[in-house]
C-alpha cells in the first residue's frame, strides 16, 4: 500500500503544472497552461523487440512479483512472455519520483497528477503512441484525454486507476447519518476531538471544494485555483477545524486502528482503508457526500530518454490489460482503468465497491492537481496561490 505524501514545496522551474491543454497536433508543442511550450519530443513510432529489460519507478504495491505475496504476481507471466526483466525502484512520493526520472535512469514511472505534468512540461517523459499500446482501447473515457495526463489531446501516458476521498463515520456513535462535508467543519461538532483529517497541503482544496458548494459567492471555480480571498477563506476554515481534529493521518493503518478504538469517529478516508477498518469488525461507512470529493488518478508514463523503449512500451501495455489491472486494482485497492478488468477480479464486486463503471460518480470527483500561480482555472486576471504558499500555510494552520 502506497504511503501518499505531498509535502513537496515546488520550486520556481516547477511553474508548469496546470488545467488541460487545448487543441492542437501530435506534436506537443505549444499550447500549454498560460502559453506554456511542452518540449518537442517525438513519440515511438512503432513497436521493435524488446531489449530484455524495464527499470521502473512505482508506488508501492503497483508492480509485484510473488515476493509479497506468492498469490500476487503481475510481474513474472510479463518476463515470461516479453523476455524483459523488470527492475523495480519504490518511491515514497511523488516529488521523488520526478527527481528519479530526471536521472534518464529508467524507463516508465506510475506518476500521480501531482506529478505528471512537472514531468510532461520538464521534458523527461515522451508523448504517447497509443496505437502502439493494445490495450488502451479498453481504458474507461472518463480516464482519458484529462488534464493531467494528456496536453493537447495528445496522451503522455495510459491511465492505472482512480480513486475518490471519502468521508468515513463510525454508525455506532455519529448519528443521524452524514450527508455532507459539512460534519467535518461544523465548529458546534458534539464530536470535537474525535474528527480527523487528511495531513497534506492538498488537503486545503478539500476545505475549497466545500466552499465551492456553499459559499458561491466567492467564486470558486476549481478547488486547486485560489485567489488570495477564496484561499484565506479556505485556510481559514481549516484553522477552525484544526480545534475539532483529534488526529490528522497519512498512513492509513493508523486510521484504521483510530476508527477501530473510536478514538476516531469521522473524517476523511479512502474506500480501501474503510474496507480494511469494516473487516477488522468496526462500525464505519463511507461515503461520497453531496458536494462530491477530491480524489486522485494516476498514470503510467515513458521516460524522454528511456534506453528500454520497446520494453517500456511493452510494460504499460500489459499492467493495462484486463488480468493485470485487475490484480493490482484489488491489491492495492481502487478502480482498475481498464474496463474489462471488472470480468477478472477474485471479489466480483470489487468494481461496484470501487464504482470503476460508475461514471457519474467520478463526474463528482476533483482529481488532484497541483496549485499554481498561473491559475489552473483559466484565470488570468488574478494570481492563485501556489503549492508553496500551501505548504506554509497547512503548517500554520496545524500549529
Amino acid at each position: 500500500m502506497r504511503h501518499r505524501t505531498l509535502t513537496t514545496i515546488l520550486a520556481a522551474g516547477v511553474l508548469v503544472l496546470a488545467g488541460c491543454g487545448g487543441g492542437g497536433d501530435d506534436s506537443s508543442s505549444g499550447g500549454g497552461p498560460g502559453g506554456l511550450s511542452v518540449p518537442k519530443i517525438d513519440k515511438l513510432a512503432s513497436l521493435g523487440a524488446g531489449e530484455g529489460t524495464v527499470n521502473i519507478i512505482a508506488w508501492a504495491g503497483y508492480v509485484e512479483d510473488g515476493s509479497t505475496d506468492p498469490k500476487v504476481d503481475w510481474v513474472s507471466d510479463f518476463e515470461k512472455e516479453t523476455g524483459c526483466q523488470v527492475n523495480t525502484k519504490v518511491a515514497g512520493t511523488s516529488d521523488e519520483m520526478v527527481t528519479l526520472m530526471k536521472t534518464g535512469e529508467y524507463d516508465v514511472v506510475s506518476a500521480s497528477g501531482d506529478a505528471s505534468l512537472r514531468l510532461i512540461y520538464g521534458g523527461d517523459v515522451a508523448p504517447v503512441n497509443t496505437d502502439l499500446i493494445k490495450n488502451y482501447a479498453d481504458v474507461f473515457d472518463g480516464l482519458k484525454d484529462k488534464a493531467w495526463n494528456s496536453v493537447n489531446n495528445q496522451p503522455y501516458g495510459v491511465p492505472h486507476g482512480r480513486g475518490a476521498n471519502l468521508l468515513m463515520y463510525r454508525t455506532d456513535t455519529v448519528k443521524p447519518a452524514p450527508t455532507s462535508w459539512s460534519a467535518v467543519f461544523d465548529a458546534n461538532s458534539p464530536y470535537k476531538g474525535k474528527i480527523t483529517a487528511y495531513d497534506s497541503p492538498i488537503y486545503i482544496a478539500d476545505a475549497a471544494l466545500y466552499l465551492m458548494k456553499t459559499k458561491p459567492d466567492l467564486g470558486i471555480k476549481n478547488p486547486y485555483a485560489l485567489d488570495d480571498t477564496q484561499f484565506k477563506a479556505a485556510t481559514d476554515l481549516l484553522t477552525e477545524q484544526n480545534k475539532l481534529i483529534g488526529e490528522y493521518w497519512s498512513d492509513y493503518t493508523k486510521e484504521v486502528q483510530a476508527f477501530k478504538s473510536g478514538d476516531s469517529v469521522l473524517g476523511t478516508t479512502w474506500q480501501v482503508i474503510a474496507n480494511l477498518a469494516a473487516a477488522d469488525k468496526a462500525p464505519v461507512e463511507a461515503i461520497l457526500p453531496s458536494e462530491g470529493a477530491t480524489g486522485w488518478s494516476d498514470t503510467w508514463m515513458i521516460s524522454s530518454k528511456a534506453k528500454h523503449p520497446n520494453c517500456g512500451y511493452l510494460w504499460m501495455n500489459h499492467i493495462i490489460s484486463p488480468k493485470a489491472n485487475a490484480g493490482v486494482a484489488e491489491w492495492f485497492g481502487e478502480a482498475p482503468a481498464n474496463k474489462l478488468s471488472c470480468a477478472e477480479t477474485a471479489d466480483k464486486n470489487h468494481c461496484k465497491t470501487f464504482h470503476a463503471e460508475d461514471e457519474a460518480y467520478f463526474s463528482n470527483v476533483w482529481y488532484w492537481t497541483t496549485p499554481l500561480a498561473q491559475c489552473v482555472d483559466g484565470r488570468t486576471d488574478v494570481t492563485c496561490k501556489d503549492y508553496a504558499a500551501w505548504t506554509q500555510a497547512w503548517t500554520t494552520i496545524k500549529g
